[in-house]
């Protein structure tokens, strides 16, 4: 029994270029499985080849909200043939983000509502970016929650406890990655404590949010999900162990195609 980090971007090209040895270092790290995230066609095309390369990975597929208005309806047909794939076990990441404005908010909620179409279809889980829109997500979150039950994931989850819990309400996981473990996060860690073990997920988002001791070391990568982990045992008031089995069983849980 090991740790999965359920949120890494293995196809970065800083992690791409040291591949193995990323995934020499996760193993002796103790993790005993890694999700590579896509954010567009070709980085989802790119996923499914990295897991190929290795049983110890799975992948997703789907269209970033930053790069929605970049992909085409060829791109989208891709996302939804590739879907099929073996090692897919997730769509993502998708959602929203008013954070950057290089896409406009209309187009991101088109492709938003397309994946959750398609994992109605398909059973696959939804990875969930949300940045400075944690009403608008809630909004149209409620609305899919019409369409039938939700499966999914908020995905480096830095929003209000109140926010957790409804997504919680709505059928949904919450992951936390490095940003986690900073000093300045003292009001996430109170999130993370008030939350259910059972709906509670840990990732790195590598290449992104080093996690505190090694927050000035880049790229991040799946090894340090360990640090981030232990945060979250310490907000749960766990045991190391104890969180493991509790984490590990609800990422197969959501993503059962694992």
């Amino acid at each position: 029994m090991g740790w999965i980090d359920t949120h890494a971007h293995l196809n970065d090209p800083n992690l791409l270029v040291q591949f193995d040895d990323v995934i020499a270092r996760a193993k002796e790290a103790g993790l005993e499985g890694v999700l590579c995230v896509a954010v567009d066609a070709a980085t989802s095309r790119g996923s499914i080849d990295l897991a190929k390369r290795s049983e110890f990975l799975r992948a997703s597929v789907g269209i970033h909200p930053n790069y929605a208005h970049q992909a085409s309806e060829a791109d989208w047909q891709s996302i939804v043939e590739l879907a099929a794939h073996a090692s897919v076990v997730a769509l993502g990441e998708t959602g929203l983000d008013l954070y950057w404005d290089d896409c406009p908010f209309d187009r991101q909620l088109e492709n938003f509502r397309a994946h959750w179409r398609l994992s109605r279809e398909t059973d696959l889980p939804v990875i969930i970016h949300m940045r400075d829109c944690q009403d608008e997500m809630l909004v149209a979150l409620r609305q899919e929650r019409e369409h039938g039950g939700l499966r999914g994931v908020m995905h480096s989850f830095t929003g209000s406890l109140d926010a957790a819990l409804e997504c919680i309400d709505l059928g949904l996981y919450i992951s936390f990655a490095g940003m986690l473990t900073f000093k300045k996060s003292l009001e996430l860690r109170e999130v993370a404590a008030g939350l259910p073990v059972d709906r509670i997920l840990v990732e790195t988002d590598s290449p992104y949010l080093t996690p505190e001791p090694f927050r000035s070391k880049r790229p991040n990568e799946p090894c340090h999900v360990v640090r981030t982990a232990q945060t979250l045992a310490e907000a749960q008031n766990m045991s190391l162990q104890a969180f493991m089995k509790s984490s590990r069983d609800n990422t197969y849980r959501l993503f059962s195609r694992w």
